[in-house]
């Protein structure tokens, strides 16, 4: 049987995970209270020092336990199903009992789909890592408790350990150190408005030709820092709360994520849900002009059927994995409005079929269809054509499967990553056939612009 222990209610998760950065491989799947959307926000999962790593890159499978690492010829969707197997299913009181935390970037679509590879891939982070983790701290908003969760085989001493470690406050604050986190050169795109008007072009040429009814096409943003990204992901969260937001630290790199969609959801009843988000407007700057800009995307028909197009791709998605007759939409055109952004969300959801599991739902939905375009291959294979560089995570998933089956994954929007000096930030948008050039890209900049400019570069 899992092992609950009860933490004091009010807990602070950056503090927490302060308190656990040095176990090693630290993770945070971060609610954004009690500032984000609350329907959504209600959990944060915090753990580190997992059982062991699986990554899967180019080269293929890597596993790294006890300290050392050993390469194996499996499918990485199969392999890490088969780690939820070693693990005690009975408690499903909790989101998350111990089980997989991790990332899935939006490459490990090679692994589903045969691509081609025009993109250049010229950022070294894994298609997927993800942690076995046989503890966590859940801290429910709604509920207003906090636990310690353990599987039966984690080790007594790193439980000794980490209840040693969260009653040690920090001797210092870390933002008072020299590890505070600073841009040092400005933002630049990987295209120029041209070359993105260009992309454009050819996007609506494939569209009138019938290669394709919508494609999601993006940029990247990049800049050098110095300092510890995690001063940089406290920044940004007070500029962007959101219900999905992730930090994730790995020998590869560090992950920032403050993504306001979900991916896929199963809840211990094998009920599913999936959030696409297609369409968006910037906030304004009076209560009267924002009210206006919200309703001028409920009913705008471009908009509408984008999302439309996507919700449809979806159904058929997750028909894959769900019973016949189960898959519906209760939600549709729905207005969710962040501090930068308003954008239209839909809900479509199913019922795991008898025989499925999470991991297969997982892959069989990947990557999601609101960032790739319909019909999904084809619009793959443009990105992969039109776009200069490989996505890496961004439009990839982050998230948890538990032991008890329960699951809960992002889409990474909004999505930022640290490596060797160098941040990396992308936005795109749904192109369809009435698209406008000028009004597509300046939606790029309404996504990311309270990100970038939060981080901007001091000047002297």
């Amino acid at each position: 049987m899992t092992v609950k222990t009860p933490l004091p209610y009010p807990l602070d998760s950056l503090k927490t995970l302060e308190l656990l950065r040095s176990l090693g491989e630290p993770v945070l799947l971060d609610s954004g209270q009690p500032d984000s959307l609350k329907r959504f926000g209600r959990f944060d999962i915090l753990s580190a020092a997992p059982k062991l790593l699986v990554r899967y890159d180019e080269t293929g499978l890597s596993i790294r336990e006890g300290g050392l690492w050993r390469s194996q010829a499996s499918d990485p969707f199969a392999y890490i199903e088969t780690l939820l197997e070693l693990l005690d299913h009975s408690d499903q009181q909790l989101p998350f009992t111990g089980g997989l935390i991790g990332h899935w970037s939006y490459d490990l679509g090679r692994v589903v789909e045969k691509l081609p590879t025009n993109a250049e891939a010229d950022i070294d982070f894994p298609w997927m890592q993800v942690g076995l983790y046989l503890w966590a701290i859940v801290i429910d908003h709604q509920l207003k408790q906090s636990w310690l969760v353990s599987q039966p085989d984690c080790s007594k001493h790193l439980l000794k350990q980490l209840e040693k470690t969260l009653c040690n406050p920090l001797s210092k604050d870390p933002e008072d150190s020299e590890s505070a986190f600073q841009l040092t050169s400005d933002w630049q795109s990987n295209m120029s408005r041209e070359v993105y008007g260009e992309a454009l072009d050819r996007i609506d040429q494939y569209i009138h030709a019938g290669d394709c009814y919508q494609i999601n096409y993006s940029q990247r943003f990049s800049s050098q820092y110095t300092g510890d990204p995690w001063q940089g992901y406290k920044q940004l969260r007070k500029r962007a709360p959101t219900p999905f937001s992730a930090f994730i630290e790995y020998d590869k790199g560090t992950v920032l994520s403050f993504s306001p969609e979900r991916f896929v959801e199963i809840s211990e009843q094998g009920e599913v849900e999936t959030r696409p988000i297609k369409g968006t407007r910037p906030r304004g700057a009076t209560s009267t002009e924002d009210q206006a800009l919200a309703d001028e995307l409920a009913s705008a028909p471009k908009d509408r059927t984008e999302n439309l197009m996507i919700v449809d791709l979806l159904r058929n998605d997750l028909s894959r994995a769900c019973t016949p007759g189960s898959v519906k939409v209760p939600e549709i055109f729905a207005i969710e409005s962040y501090p930068n952004v308003h954008h239209l969300v839909s809900s479509v959801t199913g019922k795991l079929a008898s025989g499925q599991s999470p991991i297969r739902l997982l892959k069989s939905a990947f990557p999601g269809g609101s960032i790739t375009g319909a019909p999904k291959v084809r619009a793959m294979e443009i990105i992969d054509e039109l776009e200069p560089q490989r996505r890496s995570i961004y439009c990839g998933s982050i998230g948890y499967i538990s032991a008890t089956g329960r699951m809960d994954t992002s889409i990474c929007i909004r999505t930022l990553i640290c490596q060797q000096g160098q941040i990396h930030c992308w936005a795109g948008g749904g192109i369809v056939a009435d698209s406008d050039t000028e009004d597509e890209y300046q939606e790029t900049l309404n996504k990311v612009s309270n990100l970038l400019s939060a981080l901007n570069k001091t000047t002297d």
